[in-house]
């Protein structure tokens, strides 16, 4: 017979999964609702940068909106859905594995003790780690949503690859760190406050 403490263990467990899962579903549904809006984002940015005299294709954002309808159809609205919604599952699952891992890390370094400053740079570290893992599919996402000639995710990926090489996925990193890294700690640090004021 199974002793009810593992019971309990593998029904926690099993919560757990349950709950990591409907995150994951909730996730993707909020970025197929929210993709149109970022292509549009990702389209202004990108005319943005062209160079002076270049004529631009859109206006404003609603502009881009009918733009793109007309001349691409409706379902050009969700250029990129697929790797904008692996972005954020591979983005949020480093950002969670990897934080208590760092910071368990940091933990074993003479002088350093459970509070902010730890915090701090777990918040970083799983940052980093997030970034490191999630860069190629943002860069991917990215290109996709800025040009509507790429075939599929695999084919801006390959042709990525073997026209400017594996850099070329982590183009853009320091600003993504500065901006998820930012993110992280902010989130981590209300996490560990939240957490110590609910124990009391």
């Amino acid at each position: 017979m199974v002793p009810y403490p593992i019971q309990g263990v593998e029904n926690s467990t099993s919560a757990q999964r349950s709950g990591i899962f409907f995150k994951l579903v909730i996730g993707a549904l909020a970025i197929t609702i929210a993709n149109p809006t970022d292509l549009v984002k990702v389209r202004l940015q990108s005319e943005g940068q062209l160079p002076s005299g270049v004529p631009r294709r859109y206006s404003g954002a609603i502009d881009a909106y009918l733009t793109i309808l007309r001349q691409e159809g409706i379902g050009a609205l969700w250029t990129g859905l697929g790797p904008n919604i692996a972005r954020n599952a591979i983005i949020n699952a480093a950002e969670l594995a990897s934080y208590d891992q760092v910071k368990r890390t940091i933990l074993k370094i003479p002088g350093f003790m459970d509070n902010v400053y730890t915090h701090l740079l777990a918040g970083l570290g799983a940052g980093l780690f997030a970034v490191l893992i999630g860069s190629p599919v943002d860069v991917v996402k990215s290109r996709m949503m800025g040009d509507s000639t790429y075939k599929s995710t695999f084919d801006c990926f390959v042709k990525t690859l073997l026209n400017e090489g594996f850099l070329a996925f982590y183009k853009g990193f320091l600003p993504n760190f500065g901006r998820v890294g930012a993110w992280n700690v902010l989130m981590f640090l209300t996490f560990e406050q939240a957490k110590r004021v609910l124990r009391g």
